[in-house]
């Protein structure tokens, strides 16, 4: 009941702050000459999307959707829970400088893979937890960075994390690129947001960029 009645509260404040921004969807980028990419779904996309891109050698990130089956869904679209998409970062990243392996890490660790189509508040499939990969190799890692977590006990439950082959990611609108630095007074994002980020920087420190390392 109380995850129910945060949720209702949150649901009217980020629809509020929704209104009057610029729906138009964002370009997907090609990625660059060197650049690799990669995909990861953790509840959130405003979460994700700003802890992936503290870390060292991460070039953009961008927020949308991935897992579904409509084609250029829209937020509102997704929020029904109809299309099968999850909010999605989608990662661009100079492997010369970051692993794929340790962007999953971060991944794990940016988010409560333990929770079954949930994060804290959000509820619905559309905060699953899910990790998109392009080849056997990422697959790999994968299981493994699951099966090395588990182990630790880092986690009270067991990773419910989907491992699933990536087909096609959708971005989402405009003004959810960049929300997180776009909009620190919040509600959502100080509650809800800051703390995933911050857990992540505690982990991952020496892999973050100089100014996200104080």
């Amino acid at each position: 009941m109380k995850r129910s009645i945060l949720y209702i509260l949150f649901s009217v404040f980020v629809w509020g702050c929704a209104n009057g921004q610029d729906h138009a969807i964002a370009k997907v980028p090609a990625a660059k000459p060197g650049q690799a990419v990669a995909t990861f779904a953790g509840g959130c996309f405003w979460a994700m999307s700003e802890a992936m891109s503290e870390l060292k050698g991460v070039d953009q990130v961008v927020a949308g959707f991935a897992g579904g089956t409509t084609k250029n869904p829209t937020y509102d679209e997704v929020c029904t829970r109809t299309t099968g998409h999850a909010e999605t970062a989608q990662v661009y990243y100079d492997p010369k400088v970051i692993s794929y392996e340790k962007l999953a890490e971060a991944f794990f660790y940016a988010h409560n893979p333990t929770e079954l189509n949930y994060q804290g508040p959000d509820e619905g499939t559309d905060y699953r937890s899910v990790a998109f990969y392009r080849t056997p190799e990422e697959k790999a890692t994968l299981q493994g960075l699951i099966k090395r977590i588990n182990e630790s006990h880092h986690y009270n439950a067991p990773i419910v994390t989907q491992v699933v082959p990536f087909t096609v990611f959708y971005a989402a609108e405009k003004y959810h690129q960049g929300y997180y630095k776009l909009h620190p007074e919040s509600g959502y994002i100080q509650t809800v947001s800051v703390p995933k980020v911050m857990k992540m920087r505690a982990i991952e420190k020496a892999f973050l960029k100089p100014e996200f390392q104080k």
